[in-house]
């Protein structure tokens, strides 16, 4: 064990390394600092020559950064927009945009709600929640929840930046993450390669089905909102498409890595209860306690679509427009396929990881016997 995490710790230290050679060009100069609402001095009802548009002016004091302890007034916009309308109340925690000229505080905007706190009490619940229950694998889940938090926002996400092919990196870096997390979870087994090999073996063709049928389709890649926004960044020349299937073949590795490891584990235990076992009883074994998975986490692929496109689904059913219109929406299009293939790379996943357990344990007691 001791190796494994000699491995990964040098895996770790060497993707650390190399990204320091994937420089971004963005950078946000904006100062955003947290404050604490005192009291609203004035409403403005209607824009005037000052003031563009309808707000308040509200007095906050600086909580943090080099201006804490200032009072400053604050401009909060109402665009009538509840969206971005932010309505505070004095008491209240706030995210300032502030604005220097030389040197000094020139102006404080209000930003935002602040919403952190919360945030970071829920990620403690977590993994003390993850720890207490889980103990020494829960600890190991953490381990490798942390790479794979390391391994996404200082390699994929930069190197997607840098134009690299998205369906490469993320094919690659799935291919790391998965033999990371599973090293991590039982060690270096057979059990352990042959959920790799099944896990490896459903994820890509999770992405090349979605890959094949997005280019049938057409999709842009620009469907959603968030995506039109990385339009705007002109440092880059982005692969929309390309980003679009990435996302499709990562966000089904989780539940494939669930099926995988599940599969595997089934089949050793079944052999070690009873090493007479037929390689055709084990396989069947295994596909016995895949075909139980299946049902249930091809609804867990579904249900996590649609819980994210909820509003959308909402307005569709509202408006009741023409189905021709919204079956060739490529919002409606690219869901459709991101789940379907997901759901298919969980399937691919189940006869691979069976067939790849049975041979494992099979060529290993070829190799005890027989030399």
């Amino acid at each position: 064990m001791k190796k494994v995490y000699k491995f990964i710790f040098m895996l770790t230290l060497i993707i650390l390394i190399l990204n320091s050679y994937i420089p971004i060009a963005l950078a946000d100069t904006t100062i955003m600092e947290h404050g604490k609402v005192i009291s609203i001095l004035r409403n403005i009802p209607k824009p005037t020559e000052k003031y563009s548009f309808p707000g308040q002016i509200v007095e906050i004091e600086i909580t943090s950064g080099k201006y804490k302890g200032q009072i400053v007034e604050a401009y909060n916009i109402f665009s009538g927009n509840p969206y971005y309308d932010i309505h505070v109340s004095p008491g209240q925690r706030v995210i300032l945009t502030l604005e220097e000229e030389n040197g000094k505080l020139k102006s404080a905007n209000l930003s935002d709600i602040a919403r952190d706190i919360p945030l970071l009490i829920l990620v403690i619940l977590f993994l003390l929640t993850l720890i207490i229950l889980g103990r020494i694998k829960g600890f190991k889940s953490l381990i490798s929840l942390a790479f794979t938090i390391i391994v996404i926002f200082t390699v994929m996400l930069p190197l997607i930046l840098k134009g690299f092919n998205p369906m490469l990196v993320t094919i690659i870096l799935s291919a790391i993450i998965t033999t990371v997390t599973l090293l991590l979870i039982s060690g270096w087994n057979r059990k352990t390669l042959a959920a790799i090999l099944g896990i490896l073996g459903g994820t890509t063709c999770a992405g090349l089905l979605a890959y094949i049928f997005g280019k049938a389709a057409m999709l842009t890649g620009l469907g959603t909102h968030e995506a039109q926004m990385l339009g705007f960044i002109r440092d880059y020349e982005l692969n929309f498409q390309g980003i679009l299937f990435s996302s499709m073949l990562f966000g089904a590795l989780g539940a494939v890595m669930d099926v995988g490891m599940s599969i595997a584990s089934a089949i050793e235990e079944v052999y070690n209860a009873n090493p007479l076992t037929t390689p055709r009883e084990l396989f069947k074994s295994g596909m016995n306690v895949g075909k139980d998975i299946m049902g249930t986490m091809a609804n867990t692929l579904i249900l996590a679509y649609t819980g994210s496109s909820l509003p959308l689904l909402l307005i569709l059913v509202g408006y009741k427009p023409s189905f021709l219109k919204v079956i060739n929406l490529d919002l409606i299009a690219s869901e459709i396929i991101r789940a379907l293939t997901g759901s298919l790379g969980l399937f691919i996943a189940i006869p691979l990881t069976a067939a790849f357990s049975t041979w494992l344990i099979y060529q290993q007691i070829l190799k005890k016997y027989y030399g």
